[in-house]
């Protein structure tokens, strides 16, 4: 794990971190995993190591909650299992009440269905129970989306459970190590202005994109 600070952008792309994170994950081929990617911008990521691994690709669909009128500013996160995570400081800094919160809640389950529908339409979840599971994202800020998808899955009863990125700050990181029995990081920078500023490309995923992505691997090609 690297812990310098850095102007230059380490990964090309999405696709190149997930290259650079299976390399780190190779020791864990042989106990048959499961990739779980967080849509939209883990897919990319989450493909790239079941593809090297030669695992299965599941995803698990989390909202971030943002902010009444700053929605990049995260106060809590939904999965779809339904686990809901909020951060209470962040709610009282800002004055939420829980009308307003139950407001934003309802907003995001709307969207989180929606995409849950689109991506895996009706086929089943895979079954995640005495599993391996390797849960993938294309960086952490707070950590708050990566909590709700880790404690959604927990709940599912997996063997193990591995969180991995291609960035996290030190402190989100260790709040996460207290979630997951397993933290795989490529860097921990003590300065995180944007998980974007460490892509050369960080275009958005769209959801087309998450669709073929997850087609191509259930039909066993590359993508």
């Amino acid at each position: 794990m690297a812990s310098r600070d850095t102007v230059q952008a380490p990964f090309a792309d999405r696709h190149d971190a997930g290259r650079q994170l299976a390399q780190r994950l190779r020791s864990l081929e042989g106990e048959e995993p499961v990739v779980v990617a967080l849509p939209r911008g883990g897919v990319p990521v989450a493909a790239e190591i079941a593809q090297t691994l030669g695992v299965p690709l599941e995803f698990l669909a989390v909202r971030k909650l943002g902010a009444p009128h700053n929605p990049e500013y995260g106060i809590g996160a939904i999965a779809e299992g339904g686990t809901r995570v909020f951060d209470p400081e962040a709610l009282a800094v800002l004055g939420i009440d829980n009308r307003t919160l139950e407001s934003i809640v309802v907003r995001e389950t709307t969207e989180l269905h929606r995409r849950v529908d689109t991506y895996r339409g009706d086929r089943p979840a895979r079954r995640l129970r005495d599993r391996l599971v390797i849960v993938v994202d294309d960086g952490v800020a707070t950590g708050v989306t990566d909590t709700a998808a880790l404690r959604d899955i927990r709940s599912l009863q997996p063997r193990h459970l591995v969180l991995a990125v291609p960035v996290c700050p030190p402190d989100s990181a260790a709040r996460l190590r207290t979630e997951a029995d397993e933290v795989v990081c490529l860097f921990e920078p003590t300065l995180l202005y944007g998980v974007g500023q460490w892509y050369q490309d960080f275009d958005q995923v769209s959801d087309d994109e998450v669709i073929a992505t997850l087609v191509a691997k259930a039909n066993g090609t590359r993508r």
